[in-house]
């Protein structure tokens, strides 16, 4: 990119509705994500992450497990939000502070457009950010103490780092784009398929548009300043897997479990997994879902937009004068590849096609430019405003729905195996049975669950230090309190002589349930304890 272009991007960057545009966007995402924060229930995979985060904060120690859990770096950007919201200990860390996290890079997305204003276009740029901050998907896994919206954030930097420096050749944007590609390594163990996407995507987009990628023919110097790159990759890279030289098994464990990693994580991607799933899984999410009598969720505005936005890349009409077709053409090619990857691998989780849904959003903002340059009556444009308006409107209400109303509802497309509000009274009744112990620091619970069936629980009963898991019914299956999976059926109350009292039935998550077993004791303190219920009819009466 010539100087040229890189003054012309700093001028965009001033213009009152291009800035205008984006501030909406970004107060429209905040709107959307920010309230309610902690309210939903923990799902399993945000549980096991936060514990492996109060680790880190507690005690100082993380190690990358290969097999499990994906990259480092979520647990070491979460610590500036931790600190700084004043939690210093596991217990005091909220749920809301964690999400945080994801919600800033969520949020992120929007903030770096300008990145590639003059690629994309302002008003493609502008029309992307809006549909970024209302999309129900993008929003609802801002909200999820997940790695997904890391990945993305850090991919698009190594994007648009490394088409700026191809074009500009300055430094400091292959820093950042070798920056941002150790931290994708860093992030998730499937950020190769960003890689293999990039690749094809990158030598079509060339062979296209010849003329425009390679801004001349000179590559001297190319090659040294790609080792440069390749350096700080291994380094950012580096610091993670060894845990900032802090690995209690040696400088190189990580580093080397981070390629070792690959070999489950291949048997997982080709169906030895229970989240094998057909190749349609994602876009019936994204394109029309309902559920029983639910309402119904549809994004099919956004991939119309998409299309649009790909014909126009693709033909060159539509596209505006402060736009790159050799750029857009690229991202289109990119997104189609990665997309591609995704649906054929057997194994599949909702939030993994944030990566792709990421470039679809931006051709939706390519799409809604190109129509502006199409229509060009204005009664035309302004049924297209219209239009426009009516979409993100109703992208809106699919968000809110999501993120608050059906947050851990089956009707709710982006909810996947998650846990029932119903646990949260189970968790309740644990910590009230605890607080009528004598000595509660000292009180035992046992959880028994096979398979480990029994997150988010390790999270929810974090404070209580005498908590054991089982996978299997112990030798001694008495302790406090018991909560045992039903799919383990030991009548616990009638071997103690009730004793011990089956305090009821609580869904983990669908067709998951456990049992509660708490001393009679203790529980008959704790349920006298409680304010008598209310009779709606005397309430309503005012008697």
């Amino acid at each position: 990119m010539t100087a040229s272009v890189l003054n012309r991007d700093l001028r965009q960057t001033r213009s009152p509705w291009w800035l205008a545009g984006l501030l909406l966007a970004v107060a429209v995402a905040f709107a959307l994500r920010l309230p309610r924060l902690g309210e939903r229930p923990m799902h399993a995979d945000e549980s096991v992450h936060a514990i492996k985060f109060v680790r880190l904060l507690d005690e100082g120690r993380y190690a990358y497990d290969p097999h499990e859990y994906h990259g480092p770096s979520l647990y070491y950007f979460t610590l500036p939000f931790v600190l700084a919201a004043g939690e210093r200990t596991g217990d005091e860390v909220t749920e809301a502070t964690l999400r945080l996290v994801p919600l800033a890079f969520g949020v992120a997305l929007i903030l770096l457009l300008p990145l590639t204003g003059s690629l994309l276009g302002r008003g493609a740029t502008v029309a992307a950010g809006l549909l970024l901050a209302v999309s129900p998907a993008m929003v609802y896994y801002s909200r999820y103490f997940i790695h997904e919206l890391l990945l993305v954030v850090f991919t698009w930097l190594w994007i648009a780092g490394a088409w700026r420096w191809w074009k500009s050749r300055r430094l400091p944007w292959l820093l950042l784009s070798g920056a941002a590609l150790g931290l994708m390594h860093a992030t998730k163990e499937t950020f190769v398929f960003n890689l293999v996407a990039a690749m094809p995507a990158l030598v079509i987009a060339w062979w296209w548009e010849r003329k425009s990628i390679p801004d001349g023919s000179d590559v001297r110097g190319v090659f040294p300043a790609l080792g440069l790159g390749a350096l700080v990759v291994l380094v950012v890279s580096f610091l993670f897997f060894t845990s900032f030289f802090t690995h209690e098994k040696g400088l190189l464990q990580g580093p080397l479990d981070s390629i070792r990693t690959y070999v489950p994580w291949i048997t997982r991607a080709g169906g030895e997994s229970p989240h094998v799933h057909p190749w349609s899984f994602y876009f019936e999410r994204l394109l029309w879902w309902r559920h029983g009598e639910g309402p119904v969720f549809t994004e099919l505005f956004v991939a119309v937009l998409a299309l649009v936005g790909m014909v126009a890349a693709f033909t060159r009409r539509g596209l505006g004068s402060d736009s790159c077709t050799a750029f857009i053409r690229f991202l289109a090619l990119y997104t189609l590849t990665l997309m591609a990857i995704y649906t054929v691998i057997s194994y599949k989780t909702p939030w993994c096609l944030l990566g792709w849904y990421h470039g679809i959003v931006l051709l939706a903002g390519v799409g809604v430019a190109a129509l502006w340059q199409w229509l060009r009556p204005v009664r035309a444009k302004v049924v297209l405003t219209v239009g426009l308006l009516a979409g993100v409107a109703h992208l809106s209400q699919e968000a809110c729905r999501a993120a608050f109303t059906y947050a851990a509802e089956p009707a709710n497309p982006w909810v996947y195996a998650h846990t029932s509000r119903d646990l949260l009274r189970l968790v309740e009744r644990v910590q009230g049975v605890a607080g009528h112990h004598p000595d509660p620091g000292r009180m035992v619970v046992k959880v028994v669950a096979p398979g480990g069936d029994y997150w988010p629980l390790p999270w929810y009963l974090r404070n209580l230090p005498n908590v054991g898991y089982y996978a299997a019914v112990p030798e001694d299956p008495f302790a406090d309190a018991v909560i045992m999976g039903s799919r383990i059926s030991v009548p616990l109350d009638d071997m103690s002589e009730k004793k011990w009292i089956m305090a009821g039935y609580y869904n983990l998550r669908p067709k998951v349930f456990l049992s509660f077993y708490p001393k009679f004791d203790l529980w008959r303190s704790y349920i006298e304890s409680l304010p008598p219920p209310v009779d709606e009819d005397e309430d309503e009466d005012g008697e």
